[in-house]
């Protein structure tokens, strides 16, 4: 009877462990943020300047990636823009107008002006979309929304990320840094 008791009160245990952990026991580690050069997608608003194609004062304007990747440049058209840095599309608008015979030797310049929001969700005071600043950490997001309410799980977070093309969940650290488009989701403490 004893053998008995204390087998049932040893997994009556592990069930209500079980129970009582968050979402975050299911995450594996978030591979850090990329290094390398910010590539552009949807929803990005950049700025295309192209001194010698239109008249002074009026050779720069500002344009956002729409859903299908593409800015719509007036003298060019659709140009693919998501998916590639900066330099990259740089280098595709100067080819474009040097092939379409525009400019012989064009000087584009591509300056990011708004990058895509990042979004907190969970327990934090004012959950919501934020505007996305470079070099900004899980714990600058979090701040950003209000910080921490009192039932929040501390330390650890849950991040949702596009990469490659493909939706990837995992954990991060408030350490971690964050990426446009990042959904940050804060959990709640059992204990």
């Amino acid at each position: 009877m004893n053998k008995r008791f204390t087998h049932s009160l040893c997994l009556g245990m592990f069930v209500l462990t079980a129970a009582c952990s968050s979402g975050l026991s299911n995450l594996s580690s978030l591979p850090p943020a990329p290094t390398v050069a910010y590539r552009l997608g949807a929803g990005d608003e950049i700025r295309v300047s192209i001194p010698g194609l239109t008249p002074a004062g009026t050779s720069e304007a500002s344009y956002v990636i729409n859903d299908r990747g593409q800015i719509a440049l007036p003298v060019l058209g659709d140009v693919p823009a998501s998916g590639k840095t900066v330099p990259e599309l740089q280098a595709s608008i100067a080819q474009q107008l040097t092939q379409r015979q525009l400019l012989n030797t064009p000087t584009v310049s591509v300056q990011p002006v708004k990058l895509r929001p990042f979004y907190v969700l969970g327990e934090v005071k004012s959950p919501g979309e934020y505007q996305y600043r470079a070099g900004m950490s899980v714990l600058a997001a979090v701040s950003a929304a209000g910080g921490y309410t009192f039932r929040a799980q501390q330390g650890d977070v849950g991040i949702t990320r596009m990469v490659e093309g493909r939706q990837i969940e995992g954990r991060a650290s408030e350490r971690d840094m964050i990426q446009p488009g990042d959904t940050i989701r804060i959990y709640e403490k059992w204990f």
